[in-house]
């Protein structure tokens, strides 16, 4: 389990799956997400399944809020993926699907809760993730955490009839020691 200020990562359970695919299944949720349509139960098993076949270091996690006094809420999902082991490199993802918990700062507390990770627990060099240039909550985030922005596919992702481009940053080990030493 990985803990922050006010999230921890845990493994995620078959029991979450449903909850993933409600907010999976809703548009405002999704269309910050690669996915177009959202899957089933059955589907979202079968991607579950796929996951446990992956090393145990490469596996997603389910994103629990603190809500009360030692209480914990499942909000969504965050991972580390698509490894590169020999470049020592990992796309960040996550998703909040909890609307009532957006724009609280849970966002910022994962990506740095998994940046540490990579950084400091799976010695990564790189972690880099991709955005939608219409995602500014998003971009927020990921810039407070130190990420640069290196590249824009333009449109680069075709949505409700329109395309938009995708922005790519990252994030080098080097860049996050010299952060963690000003602070």
């Amino acid at each position: 389990m990985l803990v922050g200020s006010k999230v921890r990562l845990r493994p995620i359970e078959d029991e979450d799956l449903p909850r993933f695919v409600a907010w999976l299944g809703d548009p405002e949720v999704r269309r910050q997400l690669a996915l177009v349509l959202g899957p089933g139960l059955a589907q979202e098993k079968q991607w579950r399944e796929q996951t446990l076949a992956l090393p145990a270091l490469e596996r997603p996690f389910a994103i629990e809020a603190r809500v009360g006094r030692g209480g914990w809420r499942l909000v969504g999902s965050a991972s580390l993926q698509s490894f590169d082991w020999r470049n020592r490199s990992a796309e960040l993802g996550l998703v909040i699907g909890d609307k009532t918990k957006w724009d609280r700062g849970l966002g910022t507390d994962v990506t740095e809760v998994l940046v540490r990770h990579a950084f400091a627990t799976l010695n990564l060099h790189r972690v880099w993730l991709r955005v939608f240039v219409d995602n500014p909550r998003g971009r927020k985030v990921y810039e407070r955490a130190g990420f640069v922005l290196e590249g824009r596919q333009r449109d680069g992702d075709f949505r409700d009839g329109d395309y938009r481009d995708v922005l790519v940053y990252s994030l080098l080990s080097t860049e996050w020691a010299a952060r963690r030493l000003k602070t």
